[in-house]
C-alpha cells in the first residue's frame, strides 16, 4: 500500500478548524479590547498643549486619566464630574490602590484654575504621582 494512496484518509493532509477557529476568536477579543481602551480618550475632542520636550512614559495600568475641557469639566472614564465627585472618586480609588497615578490631560484653552483645582484635589486625597498629557510639536 503506497503511502500517498487517495483511498486512506489518514495520510492525506488536512486543516483541522477547530485551532483555527480558537485563534481567530482570541484575536477578536484582544481588538476589541484594544478598541475600547483607544476610544475611551479620543471621543473628547480636547487638543491638549505642543511641548517639543515629550516623553512617552511608561502609563500605569491603574493610572486614572483626568480629561479637563476648555469649560472646566473633568471627565473621567467618559462621565462628567463636578470637582466634589472627583474628589469622592479619588477618595475611593486611593482606598483601593494607594500608588494611584492620575494623568491630567487638559485643553490647551483651560484656564489655569480648574488645572490648579484638579491638582488640589489630588492633594486632598494623598494622590502624589500626577503627569500632564501633552503632544509633540514646537
Amino acid at each position: 500500500m503506497s503511502r500517498f494512496d487517495p483511498t486512506n484518509a489518514y495520510d492525506r493532509p488536512h486543516i483541522q478548524l477547530i485551532p483555527l477557529i480558537d485563534i481567530l476568536f482570541f484575536a477578536l477579543v484582544f481588538f476589541m479590547i484594544l478598541s475600547v481602551y483607544y476610544h475611551s480618550e479620543s471621543q473628547i475632542d480636547i487638543n491638549v498643549p505642543k511641548s517639543s520636550q515629550v516623553v512617552d512614559p511608561q502609563r500605569s495600568p491603574t493610572a486614572v486619566v483626568i480629561n479637563v475641557n476648555a469649560n472646566g469639566d473633568y471627565i473621567v472614564n467618559g462621565q462628567l464630574y463636578n470637582p466634589e465627585s472627583l474628589e469622592e472618586l479619588f477618595r475611593k480609588l486611593t482606598l483601593l490602590t494607594p500608588n494611584q497615578a492620575v494623568i491630567i490631560r487638559a485643553d490647551e484653552k483651560t484656564y489655569h484654575q480648574y488645572i490648579i483645582q484638579a491638582l488640589d484635589i489630588c492633594a486632598k486625597t494623598n494622590i502624589q504621582d500626577i503627569s500632564f498629557a501633552t503632544s509633540e510639536g514646537k
